[in-house]
């Protein structure tokens, strides 16, 4: 195992809350665990080299797996990680979840640490060039304003232009803070009480938002906002093929992280994944998977399949 990955930490920590469980656990019970708190296709990558003995953590004795370390384990950070995260620190979007004073301790804390690069380093090819301004005031205390309101449940007063130009004023509940790497963006999940009296979700791109303020209003229904935007979903997902060669499975769990997913080995060397997405995805689910490669194949549904044609 790497000393440390930033791309699969969630491994990390998933095998670290098996590993300081005390008590025996079976085959089923770790995979319940691993789907629970790591990513559905987490199983094709963790399983397999616990069953094998590659990574050698657990005694196995008939049934029963039994890790190999006490509950006072402790993972302190490596430089390489410390180096990770000052580079984080040189990103201009993480000035926005952490205030001044957090972005001043952590800068003191790493301040002899050598970043593990730096942005000019890195060269964006395949994304749109108008992305949001990060560094601007006003952008940075309206994402600000509807993160506090994300976290406490409350209602926020939105002033918004769509897309087609329409003025939008709306009480919502912000609900997730999105990021697409294609379009260099942030975008909102808000609910809003639609006529039906049910709450209704919606998309909102975080730089059109003219004004947002905060109400003194409070959402202490129930929210379960997975089930809303599984309801948005197409009925077909899109269907993939992936040939396992030159590393493709692992870069399109990658690839495709942000999407709700099931994948499954059909083959000896090929693997079926089905991505459920919405009109609002649809766009940039085709951008992604035209960038992909030759190792990957679409073989439904027929609505993206025309797009791609159209592509």
């Amino acid at each position: 195992m790497e000393l440390f990955s930033e791309i699969y930490s969630c491994y990390y920590q998933v095998m670290r809350h098996l590993l300081t469980c005390q008590n025996a656990l079976t085959a089923d019970e770790i995979r319940s665990r691993i789907c629970k708190e790591g990513f559905e296709e987490s199983l094709l990558a963790i399983i397999p080299k616990l069953e094998n003995g590659n990574w050698n953590l657990f005694q196995k004795e008939h049934e029963l797996y039994f890790s190999k370390i006490n509950s006072e384990f402790l993972t302190p950070l490596s430089r390489l990680q410390k180096s990770y995260l000052k580079a984080l620190l040189s990103d201009p979007r993480i000035t926005l979840f952490l205030n001044r004073e957090q972005l001043h301790s952590l800068e003191h804390m790493l301040n002899s640490v050598e970043p593990l690069w730096h942005p000019k380093q890195i060269y964006y090819f395949d994304r749109f060039t108008d992305g949001d301004p990060y560094t601007d005031d006003a952008y940075r205390s309206k994402f600000r304003t509807l993160l506090s309101a994300q976290k406490n449940r409350q209602y926020a007063d939105i002033d918004y232009n769509s897309p087609n130009g329409a003025r939008v004023h709306h009480y919502y509940v912000p609900a997730r803070l999105e990021y697409s790497v294609k379009n260099d963006k942030f975008r909102l999940l808000a609910l809003k009480h639609a006529k039906n009296g049910r709450m209704r979700l919606e998309i909102l791109n975080i730089a059109r938002i003219q004004k947002v303020c905060l109400t003194d209003k409070f959402f202490t229904g129930q929210m379960d906002l997975n089930a809303l935007i599984q309801d948005s979903y197409y009925k077909e997902p899109l269907r993939l093929h992936i040939l396992n060669k030159r590393n493709a499975l692992e870069r399109a769990m990658l690839h495709f992280a942000n999407y709700k997913k099931n994948t499954r080995k059909i083959g000896e060397n090929t693997y079926e994944c089905l991505i459920y997405y919405n009109q609002a995805m649809e766009t940039e689910l085709l951008i992604e998977v035209l960038s992909f490669g030759p190792m990957l194949k679409v073989v439904g549904n027929d609505r993206f399949l025309n797009n791609l044609k159209k592509s």
